[in-house]
């Protein structure tokens, strides 16, 4: 059975897309630590970021580069954190999230009550930022 991800990623399950190639998406989390969290997932349906093949992680990375670029723009933080979890959903994917302490990092601040209004304006931001403006 697919991934909640892969659902995502192939519009069976509505997603707030930021961006997107051939060869991974970027979306938001609908269960954001802080505004602008934003996931970056491969469209490759692979469980443990240990099982991604090295020039996909490097990819990968790299679209987090760009993303996490947008983000700060979007969201004037100290940096942009990055984890890897993984457990939540068997499908790899990368945190990213403004921060300016390391609590900011902490995902029992996930807040799954964030209004959708919230949501889809955190994605206007970003797209804006990623589209340089």
């Amino acid at each position: 059975m697919a991934s909640l991800f892969t659902r995502i990623i192939n519009r069976e399950i509505p997603g707030r897309f930021v961006y997107e190639d051939d060869r991974c998406v970027a979306f938001l989390t609908i269960a954001p630590i802080r505004p602008g969290h934003t996931l970056v997932v491969p469209r490759e349906e692979i469980d443990h970021w240990l099982d991604v093949p090295p020039d996909l992680t490097a990819h990968l990375f790299q679209a987090a580069q760009r993303v996490g670029r947008a983000i700060q723009v979007a969201f004037p933080c100290e940096k942009v954190g990055l984890m890897i979890a993984g457990l939540e959903v068997p499908h790899t994917h990368l945190h990213l999230v403004p921060v300016n302490a390391i609590s900011d990092m902490d995902f029992a601040r996930q807040d799954a009550r964030t209004p959708a209004e919230a949501l889809d304006e955190a994605a206007a931001r970003i797209r804006a930022a990623l589209a340089g403006g």
